[in-house]
């Protein structure tokens, strides 16, 4: 694969996902909602609702996000072993970023606009949905899978690997704003599914990567620069190999329960906000405006104290945040309510971008180094395996302890937990190897041959 040289073509290329996560967004936070009335209560805005009634039967529902969240993680290794072992005129990536995007978009499409049963709840609007909500994860995993798979291949360096990773981050945020805050505004005139097809053609952002990446043909397999032919890898050795490497292992123990609290807060923001009363438009602005700073923050402390020592102060700062939330709940006064959340938001301004920065970033790494010592590509299993611990993670938050907050109209709790996951994600950041703890991390004369340069 032909690699990035130039910044902006890098740029260009981290943003290519913001349809496509978009997309995932409004399933998960806002379609997935929208098949029971109010998602979390009273408090619920009407056009938020599919038909204005309960569609689906609320615990089999739960059940079915669940389990559409595991297969999605499941469905990711075999997925990965796909792309890395296939064999085509267009090589391995393009081919499936372009079959899984169509498969999403229609499947997208079936959960937004068609509701079997428009009668009430039914156990068959539960089966289609849940079938729906399986297709349309399997599709976004064969997508996103074979997407992070290139960081690795597309550039050949630590340093463009962060910056790829950060620009993705900051556009994270941007379809975040556009998912909280913008679709919140737009549900107050539109329902629900109106807004689900204004939001569908930004997933031709997709595309980019198809146009930029220069791939050779792999029909005889992948040739490498020294002229030494790839060695194929099956599904089995694979997951082996990923396995076997115990710094990424003991790096996702620690994003299983980072996931989890973070998961839980994103899945429900919007219920969150809705039943608590507070104002989720100016807590999202204070928590995502400041994100590129605090990334740049977040970066310089990395390369002072390494990985381990910055994952820390995100993890503490994010559990922060929560805790201010779930206090400013109990507050009886509406202003001082909302002056510490806006201040629960801002805390939350310094960890956000770096949480999303590492889900790429270090995955990436680990491959490359696994790479480098064994001379065997596999890096989308690196992101497959991941996607298993978020998937069961996300389901256990959003399809489990979501659903139960909902049904005891106690939702908010919800800040309080995802605060403990933070917790717990902190204390098991002491079991990562020497490795991963100074990921990133220069020493002093490189620091100060930087700074030199710089001035």
């Amino acid at each position: 694969m032909k690699l990035l040289k130039s910044k902006w073509k890098m740029f260009l290329y981290a943003c290519s996902a913001i349809g496509v996560n978009l997309l995932n967004l409004m399933v998960g936070s806002f379609l997935c909602s929208a098949l029971l009335v109010g998602g979390f209560g009273t408090n619920a805005i009407a056009n938020q609702t599919f038909e204005g009634k309960d569609l689906v039967v609320a615990g089999g529902w739960a059940a079915f996000v669940l389990v559409a969240k595991i297969i999605d993680g499941v469905i990711d290794i075999p997925m990965a072993t796909f792309t890395d072992n296939l064999r085509s005129r267009w090589g391995r990536r393009r081919p499936t970023i372009l079959i899984g995007l169509i498969i999403l978009i229609f499947s997208y499409a079936a959960f937004a606009l068609f509701t079997p049963n428009t009668a009430g709840v039914s156990w068959l609007n539960t089966v289609y949905y849940g079938i729906t909500l399986c297709i349309f994860y399997c599709s976004y995993t064969l997508t996103m899978v074979s997407y992070y798979a290139t960081f690795t291949e597309i550039v050949d360096n630590e340093q463009d690997r962060n910056f790829i990773s950060n620009v993705k981050s900051v556009c994270d945020i941007v379809y975040f704003i556009i998912g909280y805050v913008v679709v919140g505004l737009i549900l107050k005139g539109l329902n629900i599914r109106y807004v689900a097809l204004v939001v569908l053609p930004l997933v031709l952002f997709m595309l980019i990567p198809l146009f930029m990446i220069k791939e050779q043909s792999t029909e005889n397999g992948v040739i490498r620069e020294n002229g030494e032919k790839e060695e194929t890898v099956n599904l089995f050795k694979s997951i082996l190999y990923t396995l076997k490497n115990k710094d990424f292992i003991c790096w996702m123990v620690v994003y299983f329960f980072l996931t989890f609290g973070v998961q839980l807060y994103l899945g429900g923001i919007n219920e969150y906000f809705s039943y608590t009363g507070m104002s989720m438009m100016l807590v999202m602005i204070a928590a995502f405006a400041p994100v590129p700073a605090t990334l740049f923050l977040y970066n310089g402390i990395i390369r002072k104290k390494g990985f381990r020592f910055a994952i820390q102060y995100v993890l503490l700062i994010f559990a922060l945040s929560m805790a201010a939330l779930f206090g400013a709940y109990y507050i009886p006064s509406a202003t001082a309510k909302k002056i510490i959340s806006i201040f629960g938001g801002l805390i939350c301004s310094f960890a956000v971008g770096a949480i999303f920065s590492v889900a790429y970033s270090i995955p990436s790494q680990l491959a490359a180094d696994d790479e480098a010592r064994t001379g065997i590509s596999h890096s989308a299993m690196y992101f497959a395996v991941q996607g298993l611990f978020a998937g069961i993670a996300s389901g256990l938050a959003t399809g489990a302890v979501l659903v139960a907050l909902k049904k005891t109209q106690t939702i908010e709790f919800m800040t309080l937990i995802s605060s403990i996951g933070c917790v717990v994600a902190f204390a098991f950041t002491y079991i990562l190897p020497q490795s991963v703890v100074n990921l990133g991390k220069k020493n002093k004369e490189l620091v100060n041959i930087e700074e030199k340069v710089e001035r």
